[in-house]
């Protein structure tokens, strides 16, 4: 596939890597090819990756997947041009900042950041994944020592064919997916998401974990 990967921080980065090892051809969305903040690893992956302007990168891609902050969903929507019939996988999470520093959801309950984005996105076919965990777990899903059980990854989707792009992506990362229904259920993923934050950083704990599923 040709994946188009909107943002290249510590997330799309790192998804960017893994999917072109797994012999996709990645087209990092960003602001300023030329410039900017935030690099995309290009010369790390090669001749399977490019840079250029978002709606350069929606154009061509068969897939985006939005990876920028929160913050910044709304206007890098409405940077990609048309998008009606594209799949639009949403890694975003709505978390915001505390007055006391601690991490919320800014939605949630009646509504979540991906049932916006599909709001936001008209016409697209939008679904929720990989957001439940930090990107060193994009970097590499491998945890040895657990035999035949492989981090789960969560999705859920309104649409049939948008499931099954995040199964096959997710499959190529390393993880087991598991569909949890349609698009409203990225209202449990989130919160799951502020969870996994949370324990992340709590008493000196670090990112290198992830969930599993076990099954009878």
């Amino acid at each position: 596939m040709k994946i188009a990967i909107i943002g290249a921080g510590n997330l799309g980065g790192a998804l960017g890597r893994s999917w072109a090892k797994a012999g996709h051809t990645i087209l990092f969305g960003v602001r300023d090819p030329n410039g900017g903040k935030t690099r995309p690893p290009l010369a790390e992956i090669g001749t399977a990756a490019a840079s250029m302007v978002v709606p350069d990168a929606v154009r061509n891609g068969d897939v985006i997947v939005l990876c920028t902050p929160w913050d910044a969903a709304a206007d890098v929507i409405n940077a990609m041009g048309d998008v009606r019939g594209k799949i639009i996988i949403d890694c975003t999470n709505p978390l915001f900042l505390n007055a006391e520093g601690s991490l919320s959801l800014s939605l949630g309950s009646s509504t979540s950041g991906a049932e916006e984005i599909q709001r936001l996105a008209t016409g697209a076919r939008v679904a929720k994944a990989f957001n439940t965990y930090g990107w060193e777990n994009f970097a590499d899903a491998n945890y040895p020592g657990y035999g035949d059980i492989k981090p789960v990854m969560f999705y859920c989707s309104d649409d049939d064919e948008a499931k099954e792009v995040v199964d096959k992506l997710a499959k190529d990362l390393g993880f087991e997916p598991v569909d949890t229904g349609g698009l409203g259920m990225a209202r449990s993923l989130e919160p799951l998401a502020l969870l996994w934050i949370r324990l992340a950083v709590r008493r000196g704990r670090n990112p290198n974990f992830v969930w599993g599923m076990l099954k009878r």
